[in-house]
Parts: structure tokens; sequence; C-alpha cells
């Protein structure tokens, strides 16, 4: 997961700029810089949950991901009034891809930090369907760190 996360970010950089030719304005890479930020984060956390399960011992770097959990969240507001006040002044392929990739980023804290949100086999969907939404790995990782 770690490396999918961390090889995410140059691949959606060419799609995204490279072959869909989104220009590369303040905004739009903006608005991609909290999205690759949030995919080194949970690159970060898969690489520390790994340590953890080769080490048998508690999560490494818990600290640094209670830290940016707090921090995020002032960025990500700041990036999305950026990135909407661009597209209410001019929309369009100058603006509006930075707004998406804010949100998307968006998505991906709450999806690492809180609530899981990718349920990509059919074993996270049975249990979607059967009990609902579950806590992210994460969220349940920094939450055993405050009880122990």
């Amino acid at each position: 997961m770690a490396l999918l996360e961390l090889g995410n970010i140059p691949f959606q950089a060419w799609i995204w700029f490279g072959i869909a030719g989104l220009p590369v304005t303040v905004v739009n890479s903006l608005g991609f810089a909290l999205f690759a930020i949030l995919l080194a984060q949970g690159a970060l956390y898969w690489m520390a949950k790994l340590r953890q399960l080769r080490e048998s011992a508690l999560l490494p770097g818990t600290r640094a991901f209670l830290i940016a959990r707090a921090t995020d969240v002032p960025l990500l507001v700041a990036g999305l009034t950026v990135t909407g006040s661009a597209v209410a002044a001019d929309p369009g392929r100058d603006s509006w891809p930075g707004l998406v990739f804010a949100l998307v980023a968006v998505l991906e804290y709450v999806n690492y930090f809180h609530v899981q949100l990718m349920h990509d086999t059919v074993a996270d969907l049975r249990r979607l369907m059967a009990t609902g939404p579950r806590r992210s790995h994460l969220a349940r990782d920094l939450a055993r760190r405050r009880r122990g």
C-alpha cells in the first residue's frame, strides 16, 4: 500500500497534467499539492504499520500522525477557500481541477484519519453492507495509543 500511495503521486500528476493536459496554474497546483500531501501521509502510515506488524510493537510515528491529523484540517480549509474562491472568480480549466483535487484531498483525510471510505475488496464491501462504515485503520491505531 505504501508504494502504491507514493507511486500514485507522480502517476496522477502525469495523467492529469501530462496526458489530460490540465494547465499547471497556481490553483491547480495547490489542489494537487494538498492531494499529494495526503497520499504521502497515507504512504507513511502504511510503512509504519508494516514496521509495527513486523516488530509487534506500538505504531511508530503515532505522535506525528496525531499532529498531521490536527494540522491537516486548517490546511485543507485554507486550500478549499483558495481554490473555491478561484473557481468563483474565474471558473474553467485553470481553477476547477484545483478545487476537485482539494476535495479529493479532504476525502483522503477522512479515509485515513476517520472513516474507511475505500472498499476495494469483496470482503470490505460485504462488511460495509453488513455493519455499515467502520473507523479507518489509522483512526483505530490512534485510538489505541490514547487508551494505552
